[in-house]
């Protein structure tokens, strides 16, 4: 399958979206923030002009997965995902360790490595990369079931590269004259800081994109950058300006957050991608928390700028130990928030198990309208913990309107409440037609607003079309 076939594929997703509309009453939206922060430059925001799609092995496979897994997985989701536009596939974390084992880390690593201190592929997990092959041929194998190819790293020159002092390619440096031993992860012990001030290190890191270029990379997740944000922003800068410099595009996402707010104007022109919260798993008090989170980034949202809500833990999780904790209502307000925030959607749960009502859940393409079609997403201010967002839908004059209530200490009980807002906060007026998104329906004509009465942790989401 051709790249051109994907993205017709995904053209198709965008304009396949239906109509629709709804009822109510509503409170005064907040001043929402205009977008302020300077437009990334036309090449970087051309990687990613609207959320990036696909799939990570992080929720599913921790640092386990090989490479029968992986094509198991990818050719899963070539045929499940692939047509609602799910493109990106990912392999997580620790892919070079032999004895990577779970999602606990191994004090004293022994990453697999080539003569210059970068990351291989473990062979005895990943067979085709011996003989120094690297990720090219499964990234081929990939790339032929008509999806892209990623992979997770770490920030930083591995330590063991530093303990042999291995040479920087086509430099008279060393790991050890650029490694930084005070700037380690505090939660992973595989690799030092890199200190930019030093010669050499910013050929470390060319040299690094060049040889995954060479795999045929098309996605990166680089880890331990995100927080804490202003020691790392020289190494942020190092591999956004190493990745334009490798000749392939690829789109860069930062980990874990939370991202600094402050930090939104340079993130926003360093990564095309970058998270706003540490890793987010299926709880609702990590849920709830991801509301204000989304709300707070609206002016950073931009195409080629995404605020990354993180991976979608959905369906059989943890090493197939068990399936999410999230309620079905719980689960749909997942999908519906990071849908009309914009957040890139990327599958967690392990596609072996993929369930139909998890696939419903993933695929409905009224729905990832919202999320890849969509401009002037915002949400507006709403008392007694209830949330309300609103966007339009691109090349239209309808709306989207998406309605929360995540429950708060003043709804002790638990009962359902009645969420909504009025046309006019909207920018309609007179009559509009009302189509619920989740249900694929339409629900007739209002004039005055749209509302729905919802339990606890549930969501609505409509459009809606001037009559």
């Amino acid at each position: 399958m051709t790249a051109s076939s994907v993205l017709d594929r995904r053209r198709l997703l965008l304009t396949g979206a239906a109509l629709a509309g709804g009822a109510a009453l509503g409170s005064e939206p907040i001043a929402a923030p205009r977008d302020t922060a300077p437009v990334p430059s036309a090449a970087v925001a051309q990687l990613a002009l609207r959320p990036p799609m696909g799939w990570n092995s992080w929720n599913s496979f921790a640092t386990t997965i090989t490479e029968a897994q992986a094509l198991e997985t990818a050719q899963i989701m070539a045929a499940k995902l692939l047509p609602a536009g799910y493109d990106i596939f990912t392999v997580d974390i620790q892919w070079y360790e032999p004895n990577a084992s779970s999602y606990d880390y191994s004090a004293t690593p022994q990453p697999t490595l080539d003569g210059y201190g970068r990351l291989l592929p473990a062979p005895n997990r990943f067979p085709s990369s011996a003989g120094g092959a690297g990720f090219a041929p499964l990234a081929q194998q990939i790339h032929d079931l008509g999806l892209r190819f990623g992979i997770h790293l770490m920030r930083g020159i591995p330590r063991l590269a530093v303990e042999r002092n291995l040479p920087i390619l086509g430099t008279p440096y060393r790991a050890a004259d650029i490694a930084d031993r005070t700037n380690g992860c505090h939660w992973n012990p595989d690799m030092w800081g890199v200190d930019m001030a030093k010669p050499g290190a910013q050929a470390y890191y060319d040299s690094v994109f060049k040889l995954y270029a060479s795999w045929g990379l098309d996605f990166i997740k680089v880890d331990d950058m995100s927080y804490p944000y202003d020691r790392h922003a020289a190494e942020i800068e190092a591999i956004h300006a190493a990745i334009q410099r490798c000749g392939r595009p690829i789109i860069l996402s930062l980990s874990p957050g939370e991202t600094p707010l402050l930090q939104g104007d340079h993130v926003s022109r360093h990564a095309q991608m970058w998270r706003i919260a540490d890793d987010f798993w299926d709880e609702w008090p990590m849920l709830e928390a991801q509301f204000v989170r989304l709300e707070n980034w609206t002016p950073y949202r931009r195409p080629g700028a995404w605020p990354d809500a993180d991976m979608l833990p959905l369906g059989r999780l943890a090493l197939g130990q068990r399936d999410t904790r999230f309620t079905p209502d719980e689960q749909r307000t997942v999908m519906t928030l990071w849908s009309i925030a914009r957040s890139p959607l990327i599958m967690g749960g392990d596609l072996r198990h993929l369930d139909d009502a998890t696939l419903a859940l993933l695929t409905n393409r009224e729905v990832l309208a919202v999320n890849q079609a969509s401009t002037d997403n915002r949400p507006h201010d709403v008392a007694w913990g209830l949330r309300i967002w609103s966007a339009r839908a691109e090349g239209s004059e309808d709306r989207y309107v998406a309605l929360f209530h995540p429950g708060d200490k003043l709804n002790p009980d638990r009962k359902p409440r009645e969420v909504g807002i009025p046309l006019d906060q909207l920018g309609l007026t007179g009559t509009v037609k009302v189509r619920d998104l989740w249900a694929g329906r339409d629900l007739g004509t209002v004039s005055n607003g749209v509302a729905a009465t919802l339990p606890v942790h549930g969501s609505a989401l409509y459009r809606l079309t001037p009559a």
